[in-house]
């Protein structure tokens, strides 16, 4: 029997938005605790924190929104609405909606990163934040990794086919998985298309925008959103394998957050999955100071 509800709501553009309210969806915090508000990345959806909010909704409201164009959220009319700033609008409009005023943010990749404009748009709102494999500078090597797959439309026959699909673009952050590792991360990012092939759980037009970007070129200063952290409780995970997050700019952020915690999960690239137990466990501290 899942945890969780099944909740929409709408964007001002009028797009239809999913999201998955774990323990009951009550309105009101259980034992007073701010929410957990779980932001997935760029090719994901609210799946891919099934395992997390499931472990952690006993003692915490969960709620898992998918942005729009992935899951079970309306795709978008313009490709170029597909943007960090839009995100953040929509998920504001979801909170406000659930009438709730503060947050721990788990934001992953793109999710980090949308924490890092709630924080520097309304900090009062940020209550703790994990910030996964993410900063406010990116790899350029990273970025076009990610550029050389993101909205190319492949699609399987079966769901071992996917599996193994998704192991040849990703195996390099996941080294030595087995099977059922790579077919329960493809359950998380892929399903069912009408012509019965299992095919990529996103719009396929979410890669417009990123195409334009030049990973090489100077990027928009995201340094004064982390500061905006700088009082909050703070966790940030990096992949030892990451190419993402580098051991650079991790050490830039702990400066700028310097009551933050980090933590490097051994033999994992971008991103950690949250399951592995170095994750769980310092979420669990990191909620520990929330609480």
């Amino acid at each position: 029997m899942t945890r969780y509800q099944d909740r929409f709501w709408s964007s001002r553009d009028g797009l239809k938005l999913h999201y998955r309210d774990y323990a009951g969806g009550d309105a009101v915090p259980i034992d007073g605790r701010p929410p957990i508000l779980c932001l997935h990345g760029l090719t994901r959806n609210a799946r891919d924190f099934e395992a997390l909010a499931e472990r952690l909704s006993p003692e915490w409201r969960v709620i898992c929104p998918e942005l729009r164009g992935r899951g079970e959220s309306e795709y978008a009319r313009e490709s170029a609405s597909y943007k960090p700033q839009q995100y953040v609008e929509d998920v504001t409009l979801l909170l406000d909606e659930l009438g709730i005023e503060r947050f721990v943010a788990v934001g992953t990749s793109l999710g980090g990163l949308m924490t890092m404009l709630f924080a520097a748009m309304t900090p009062e709102r940020i209550a703790g934040a994990v910030l996964n494999d993410v900063g406010p500078y990116l790899e350029p090597s990273g970025l076009e990794f990610i550029k050389s797959y993101v909205g190319q439309g492949r699609s399987f026959p079966t769901w071992v086919h996917a599996a193994r699909g998704l192991e040849e673009m990703h195996g390099a952050a996941h080294p030595g998985k087995d099977l059922p590792f790579w077919i329960a991360a493809a359950k998380r990012v892929m399903t069912l298309g009408s012509n019965a092939r299992i095919v990529f759980d996103y719009d396929m037009k979410i890669a417009e925008p990123f195409a334009q970007l030049d990973p090489a070129a100077e990027q928009y200063d995201m340094w004064p959103a982390l500061d905006a952290l700088r009082d909050k409780p703070v966790l940030i995970l990096r992949g030892a394998l990451s190419d993402l997050l580098s051991t650079t700019t991790l050490d830039r952020m702990l400066e700028r957050l310097p009551g933050a915690e980090a933590v490097t999960i051994p033999d994992v690239g971008h991103p950690p999955t949250l399951s592995e137990p170095g994750s769980e466990a310092a979420i669990d501290r990191l909620l520990a100071r929330v609480a």
